[in-house]
């Protein structure tokens, strides 16, 4: 039997080889400490299980969704930008469902890449960024990201030759796995820099609201509430080049219900959705009633997450200076990003490998996102404060 060429690329991935040593280190006893996953451990909120539980009860909404019975959800979602960005969106042509972000990130490439078109993607960088290009036989130039330069990349590192290749670019701030934010600015660099090379520019933002405030700063989650950190589209206020993918995985700790969505350029979003009509319909209506009543009702639930985030943020951190590990402190996303010890810094994989045997602890090594990842690890901060200095306890026993 002989496979798609393609495949090669996505034999390994991050996720699912973590997930082999955590099961070895299982069978053997090992009481595990899940920290290599950003799966929130947080519930949905109950205004959000009622809609779609009436849903249920339905029976008109058991059958396929097509797109124009996603109207209500777009009208939300184009709302929620509007109240949170102050951009005007058209919910009709600006719009479009996705199953979760990671979905809209991994299809746009069969939209936008010819084989052996370049897209250009952040090193380290969320996985399916790269899956996508792939699956669309594309290549891929990373961008790499240094802590010199606040984790964004340079433009002007970039080949001309690769450039005169390129279709697009995939930004990711406030960005997984660094951590790292960026600024108004730096967006409309890119922008700029997309629009004199004539790239598609894609923005993935699922921590748009996992930004911490500090001490005398105060949040503010009403209806009308303003993001802390920008939209791509604040910089490209005419979308005259980018497309940007929203999640209500992290915001709304709604990850296992996969609903997301896209919102752009009207002909980015028109390309995309036709890459879709050819993979699958839609979202269950009930879980679109869902994401709806989670997009327009109370945000106290953000609120609650983000601070709940922030406190385990400052144990863990606390945690790891304690046993001489001086990580800086991330101000946004859910994930430390720590920079390895020395005798580790060319082998993040070994070094996850062992310390999840040894330990019970599991975290993501750094090279699983990309060559320049390598000499980090990244911790996801999915459990409680005590269960994080535990695990920070672990790991002082398996490094001295």
């Amino acid at each position: 039997m002989q496979f798609a060429k393609r495949l090669q690329p996505l034999q390994s991935n991050v996720f699912a080889d973590m997930d082999k040593a955590k099961a070895i280190a299982l069978a053997a006893g090992q009481q595990i400490i899940d920290l290599s996953l950003g799966s929130s451990d947080l519930p949905a909120q109950a205004h959000v299980i009622e809609a779609i539980t009436q849903s249920l009860h339905d029976r008109s909404t058991h059958g396929y969704l097509l797109f124009n019975g996603t109207l209500g959800f777009r009208e939300a979602a184009a709302k929620w930008y509007e109240q949170k960005f102050g951009l005007k969106v058209d919910p009709q042509t600006e719009v479009l469902p996705l199953i979760g972000s990671q979905e809209g990130t991994a299809h746009l490439p069969l939209a936008i890449l010819n084989p052996g078109d370049f897209a250009l993607l952040l090193d380290p960088g969320y996985p399916s960024h790269a899956g996508g290009v792939y699956l669309a036989s594309g290549q891929i130039y990373p961008m790499p990201l240094r802590a010199e330069n606040d984790f964004l990349p340079v433009f002007a590192d970039i080949p001309a030759p690769v450039l005169a290749q390129s279709r697009m670019m995939v930004l990711s701030y406030p960005h997984n796995p660094t951590a790292a934010i960026a600024p108004i600015s730096f967006f409309q660099e890119a922008v700029a820099f997309c629009q004199q090379h004539n790239l598609v520019l894609v923005h993935d933002f699922p921590y748009v609201d996992l930004v911490f405030q500090e001490t005398g700063e105060s949040a503010d989650y009403s209806p009308n509430r303003k993001s802390l950190v920008p939209s791509i589209l604040q910089a490209d206020p005419n979308k005259s080049v980018s497309i940007e993918f929203f999640t209500l995985s992290k915001s709304y700790n709604m990850g296992g219900f996969r609903i997301g969505y896209a919102i752009g350029n009207a002909e980015l979003i028109n390309a995309l959705r036709q890459v879709k009509a050819v993979v699958d319909f839609n979202q269950y209506r009930g879980i679109l009633n869902g994401a709806i009543a989670a997009l327009t009702g109370p945000q106290l639930g953000v609120k609650s997450a983000v601070a709940t985030f922030q406190q385990r943020r400052d144990a863990f951190i606390t945690a790891l200076h304690r046993i001489g590990w001086n990580v800086p402190t991330p101000q946004a996303t859910m994930y430390i990003w720590a920079k390895l010890p020395s005798h580790w810094s060319q082998n993040s994989i070994e070094f996850c490998t062992q310390l999840v045997k040894q330990t019970g602890v599991a975290a993501s090594p750094g090279a699983g996102f990309g060559k320049s990842g390598e000499g980090y690890v990244r911790f996801a901060l999915v459990h409680e404060p005590l269960l994080l200095e535990t695990a920070v306890e672990r790991i002082a026993q398996f490094l001295y």
